[in-house]
């Protein structure tokens, strides 16, 4: 999770336009009464028997075999394996823990994993990213999902609202990279570490104080965005220039800078949606996570690049300039 272009997609198609569905299926049987299949009638089979997959269990991610498949209660379910575990921890699940084994989805796979062997926080501090323990005040996903005004969801389909110049920002960001063949020149001034240390100097001043939550949810931030460059928020273009650039005892955020940064906002709901955060603890961080990209957009001529780099130095240049 390099950073794919359906981050800057909007992903919420709706399935739920019964009146095609009744006219695709009308065109296809004239002689038949309108109406949707018997609810027993099973749908086309998400994942085939024998294939390997990836089960979401408990707060981590494994690779499995389906051993078998039957359809009950108007829902597949489906037989699983473990390699390597033994047969007693073969289960049946329903499609909505499992997701297609790619190269993509092992990446993901992979980041879920090694954030979940990070050190638990200490105790009597909440945590702000991360898994949070025993809370009493969990509400169901559903009820944090805002969709009316855009804010962070733990909904695995939400997002967290970008505002529209950064979008446009993300877009010159994928044309340039992906159809122009430019790179970002690293390292970056500020780097990921300056434009954190200046959001925290502005919280002060414009505060008088710097509340420890700010603090952790800063901690927090770095700590992702170190861990996921490499991961999920190259394009494969550039991989080959993180080789180069960040060696051992190097960290990312030290040279890397908000383009890369802005990218982590697209995926921050993707990561989040595995952490278990009670319901107060989730509208702080929103707040605070909205509070970091007006920031950002108040600062884009000075954060962001107005020229793209080739390998051989050609330029790119952006409208960054533009009148806000």
């Amino acid at each position: 999770m390099g950073i794919s272009k359906q981050g800057l997609k909007d992903e919420s198609a709706n399935l739920s336009n019964t009146s095609t569905l009744k006219s695709d299926f009308n065109s296809e049987t004239d002689t038949i009464d309108e109406g949707p299949p018997p609810p027993s009638t099973p749908g086309p089979i998400p994942f085939e028997e024998g294939e390997k997959v990836l089960a979401f269990h408990r707060d981590r991610i494994y690779p499995a075999k389906v051993v078998k498949l039957e359809y009950e209660v108007n829902e597949w379910r489906f037989l699983l394996h473990y390699p390597g575990w033994n047969k007693h921890w073969d289960e049946w699940v329903g499609v909505d823990r499992l997701i297609k084994y790619n190269e993509e989805n092992v990446r993901r796979q992979k980041l879920q994993n090694e954030m979940q062997k990070q050190k638990a926080p200490k105790p009597g501090r909440r945590p702000l990213l991360g898994k949070q323990k025993g809370s009493r005040r969990r509400k169901q996903r559903s009820d944090l999902l805002d969709k009316d005004k855009g804010t962070l969801s733990l909904d695995k389909s939400a997002s967290l609202q970008i505002p529209s110049k950064l979008k446009m920002q993300l877009i010159d960001d994928c044309e340039f990279i992906t159809n122009l063949g430019k790179l970002v020149k690293l390292p970056r001034n500020p780097c990921v570490d300056d434009i954190l240390s200046k959001y925290c100097a502005y919280r002060l001043k414009k505060d008088g104080t710097m509340a420890e939550s700010v603090e952790e949810i800063l901690r927090g931030l770095r700590s992702y965005f170190d861990k996921a460059l490499p991961v999920m928020l190259l394009y494969k273009s550039e991989r080959q220039q993180y080789d180069i650039v960040i060696k051992e005892g190097i960290s990312p955020s030290t040279v890397y800078g908000a383009e890369h940064l802005l990218r982590l906002f697209v995926k921050l709901p993707e990561l989040l949606a595995f952490a278990n955060i009670d319901e107060d603890t989730h509208m702080e961080l929103q707040q605070r996570l909205v509070h970091l990209l007006k920031f950002l957009q108040k600062n884009q001529t000075a954060f962001f690049l107005s020229a793209y780099y080739s390998m051989e130095g050609a330029e790119a240049s952006t409208n960054n300039q533009e009148t806000s």
